[in-house]
């Protein structure tokens, strides 16, 4: 019974670590560790324990890990004038190194080249490199 006690302590220190990392790599070790402790409580051998838990130990890091973590990741949400950049607008009036007009969602914006010597002509599409203070700095693709 104390093979059973040590994988189940030693499962639970795992999963209790993970706390720290939220990597799932320790949850994943605890878990098996855990799964190792029920073979062990059902009287498996030490050697066919250590069996028991890397199997579980690589299945669970190399099935389950990836999907947890696809779905626990978090998507970085851009705001403000962060979320502008990378966008498709459309010229206004005539943008260069030294300023224009382009509408981003509807809203007229000054701007200016992102390289000095373009020149975009009103009614092209043009994409947002940067905001400096209220001027979109912009790009035409070759």
């Amino acid at each position: 019974m104390l093979p059973a006690l040590l994988w189940l302590i030693a499962g639970l220190l795992l999963v209790v670590g993970e706390a720290l990392s939220g990597d799932f790599v320790l949850v994943m070790l605890g878990a098996a560790a855990l799964g190792a402790a029920g073979a062990s409580a059902l009287g498996v051998p030490l050697g066919l324990d250590a069996v028991v838990f890397a199997a579980l130990s690589f299945g669970l890091l190399m099935l389950a890990r990836p999907a947890l973590k696809r779905r626990m990741s978090i998507r970085e949400l851009r705001t403000n004038t962060e979320a502008l950049i990378g966008k498709h607008v459309l010229v206004e009036s005539t943008v260069d190194a030294h300023g224009g007009r382009v509408s981003i969602d509807g809203d007229v914006w000054s701007a200016k080249a992102f390289d000095e010597t373009q020149v975009m002509e009103a009614g092209s599409t043009v994409t947002v490199m940067d905001i400096s203070g209220a001027t979109a700095v912009v790009w035409a693709e070759p």
